[in-house]
Formats: C-alpha cells, sequence, structure tokens
C-alpha cells in the first residue's frame, strides 16, 4: 500500500515538472491584466465535472489576491446564469479533452452577447476546437492519468491547479499585491489574522520602527 501511494506522488509530480511553460501563459497573464485591472472587468472562470471544481478554485484565489473572479457554470449559462458576464471581461475555462460539449456552447453563447470577448483555454488537447478558438492556450503537457483506469480525472485535475496557482502567483507579482491588500479582503480566520500581523509588520518596518 504505501508503495502505492510513493508511486502515486512520483507519477503526478512529475507530471507538474513537466508541464510546459510556454508563451500561452505569459498571453494568459497580459489578457487578464488588461481586462481586469486595466480596463476593469473581470475574469469569469468556467468548465464541468472535476475542471469545473479546478475552476471555481482558480476564481475564489484570484478574487482574494486582488483580481476579481466568478466562476460560470457552463450548465448554468444556458439558463440564466450568462448574465453574470460584462463588456471588457474574460473569459478562462478548462477542458482537458478540448472538446467538452458544455464549454463549446458556452463560448458559442459568451461570443453572441459580447463579440469578441478574449478567451483563454487550459487543455491537454492543442488540435481540438476549444485551443483553435483561444486568444491563449495553456497547454498541460497531456499527462497520463494515474488512475489504474486511466480514466479518473487525477494527474490531470493535479497539473491543472497547478497552473492556475502559476497564473495567481505571477499576477499578484505583476500588480504588486501586498500584505495589507490581502488583509482588506480576507478579515476572518487564521489566514486573515496573520495577513493583518504581517500588514502592520510592514508598515512598522516602512516607519523605520522595526530593526
Amino acid at each position: 500500500m504505501k508503495e502505492t501511494i510513493r508511486q502515486v506522488i512520483e507519477h503526478e509530480a512529475l507530471a507538474v515538472r513537466n508541464i510546459p511553460v510556454e508563451d500561452g501563459m505569459i498571453d494568459a497573464i497580459e489578457l487578464i491584466y488588461r481586462q481586469v485591472h486595466q480596463k476593469r472587468g473581470k475574469l469569469v472562470t468556467s468548465g464541468m465535472g472535476k475542471a469545473g471544481q479546478i475552476a471555481l478554485n482558480m476564481a475564489t484565489t484570484f478574487s482574494s489576491t486582488g483580481t476579481p473572479a466568478v466562476f460560470l457554470h457552463p450548465s448554468e449559462s444556458q439558463h440564466g446564469d450568462l448574465g453574470v458576464l460584462q463588456e471588457n471581461d474574460v473569459l478562462l475555462v478548462i477542458s482537458n479533452s478540448g472538446k467538452t460539449r458544455e464549454i463549446i456552447e458556452l463560448i458559442e453563447l459568451a461570443e453572441n452577447l459580447y463579440a469578441g470577448i478574449p478567451l483563454i483555454v487550459i487543455s491537454s488537447n492543442p488540435e481540438g476546437v476549444l485551443a483553435q478558438s483561444a486568444d491563449a492556450f495553456i497547454y498541460t503537457g497531456n499527462p497520463k492519468e494515474v488512475c489504474p483506469l486511466g480514466l479518473s480525472p487525477t494527474t490531470s485535475t493535479t497539473v491543472m491547479t497547478v497552473i492556475g496557482d502559476a497564473l495567481v502567483v505571477s499576477m499578484m507579482n505583476k500588480i504588486g499585491f501586498t500584505n495589507e491588500d490581502y488583509a482588506k479582503r480576507h478579515h476572518g480566520g487564521y489566514l486573515g489574522s496573520k495577513s493583518r500581523l504581517q500588514a502592520n509588520s510592514d508598515k512598522d518596518k516602512k516607519a523605520g520602527l522595526t530593526e
């Protein structure tokens, strides 16, 4: 049992190390910065199933670190939730296969509502219809799932999560996000307390009150 656990960890660690760092990531960061921080739109993420859970996590993490974002469920978008989209937003979708029907339909609906809405796609399929539609395409490296059946999203979702973290941290650096900024957005719990302490420490250092 322990050997199986070690193999899973090693498999997923290797997949993370092999994520291609390509221009698509830079293009995505620049698109998000332009639409959200310059044009005052927001980031709208979407995905189906496990990919949707990763997209939701990305949206909440971006929001807590200074880049307003929301998650839009692709199925619910066909029943009115598409109205969350506004001019100057940027759409980020995740589809391991690169041909998820609900995501393709969402993009068509979004384009019909706001022609030319910028599109970021995270996928393992650079030849898929979603990749071909993207303004910024982020390739996962198409890692083999560690699931013994080769079916359940496991390694692929790990890689998607890491890509999301890379985008978030890059944006935090780009906008100069500080402890004080974080504290304003995250008041409760341990992280809220920690961010306020760090923000006060930063203020003291600037004032020359600490060594």
